[in-house]
């Protein structure tokens, strides 16, 4: 992997949020599922998460920033200088003297430029490696929040807790529910990115949900209350008395429930007229009803350059 900043496109110096803010448009613009069969996306695409997994982890990044670990996650050897081998105790076995004379040998050879050229040591400490799980998930289910359970390949589960208002393509970290470590070793994280699946009804506007309402004739001229979904069940709405196709009706707090601070969002309800079936009584009124005034909008439009 790249430098994350410069994967991102964003300085060193960048809040939390501008990362954030980055990667989702990034994200959107590479994703594997809107540029099917593009590998370079798709390459695009696992460089782009890898760099938000890193720098959205407070920790991670501070120890990234300092040398500590490498753009993977991995902890980075410290680079030895001559002094720090000369003062140990294996730097004095080869210093000049009678003394120390006759002691070089291949072993020690391989001691010295193992060291020197950062070749591992397989007694060394090693932090176990993330693993990445992509889960789809319904649309209430994001709205909402819920709990799902996955089975890892260990064959082990664990329940992940999907927070109320669930963006597509949020990242959770699951600490310690990856790969094991090795020598002792820290274990490694579980990341899992949220694909969200369209509603047949609801769409989404940030904290706001929109949806087309069915509204029959007589309610559309007389008025009265129809039942409207919404993410936590059904409410009573009403439709007020000459309302036209095309009219958008709200109700306040019915969007995505309040989380992180974030206020409750309202549902829009775009009135729809279907005429349907009508029974016979209502097609001979029709045809012998004069309206006192035109209601044909269409009469009085005219095309306009």
């Amino acid at each position: 992997m790249d430098d994350p900043y410069k994967t991102l496109g964003v300085s060193r110096d960048v809040s939390d949020k501008d990362i954030r803010r980055a990667y989702l448009k990034l994200a959107k613009l590479h994703h594997p599922d809107l540029n099917p069969g593009n590998a370079a996306a798709e390459e695009r695409f696992k460089g782009i998460t890898a760099a938000n997994d890193l720098l959205s982890d407070s920790e991670q990044r501070g120890r990234f920033d300092r040398g500590e670990i490498d753009m993977s996650g991995q902890e980075r050897p410290p680079q030895p200088t001559y002094r720090d081998f000369a003062d140990t105790d294996m730097g004095r076995r080869y210093s000049r003297g009678p003394a120390n004379s006759g002691n070089w040998n291949a072993d020690s050879l391989n001691d010295i430029f193992g060291s020197m050229f950062g070749e591992p040591d397989p007694r060394r400490k090693m932090a176990g490696e993330d693993t990445r799980y992509a889960l789809r998930i319904a649309f209430l289910d994001a709205v909402n929040g819920t709990t799902r359970r996955l089975e890892l390949p260990d064959g082990a589960s664990v329940d992940v807790k999907i927070p109320p208002g669930a963006d597509e393509g949020l990242h959770l970290r699951l600490r310690g529910k990856g790969s094991a470590g090795r020598n002792g070793g820290a274990t490694g994280d579980l990341l899992i990115e949220l694909h969200i699946e369209p509603h047949s009804i609801f769409r989404r506007d940030g904290q706001n949900l929109q949806l087309d309402l069915p509204v029959s004739f007589r309610d559309a001229v007389l008025g009265g209350q129809v039942e409207v979904p919404t993410p936590l069940g059904p409410v009573l709405m009403r439709i007020p008395a000459h309302s036209d196709s095309g009219a958008k009706l709200r109700l306040r707090g019915r969007g995505v429930p309040a989380h992180d601070g974030q206020p409750a969002g309202d549902l829009t309800a775009t009135l729809r007229l279907m005429v349907g079936t009508t029974d016979a009584a209502l097609e001979d009124f029709l045809r012998g009803w004069t309206p006192n005034h035109s209601s044909d909008q269409s009469r009085t439009m005219e095309a306009t350059p």
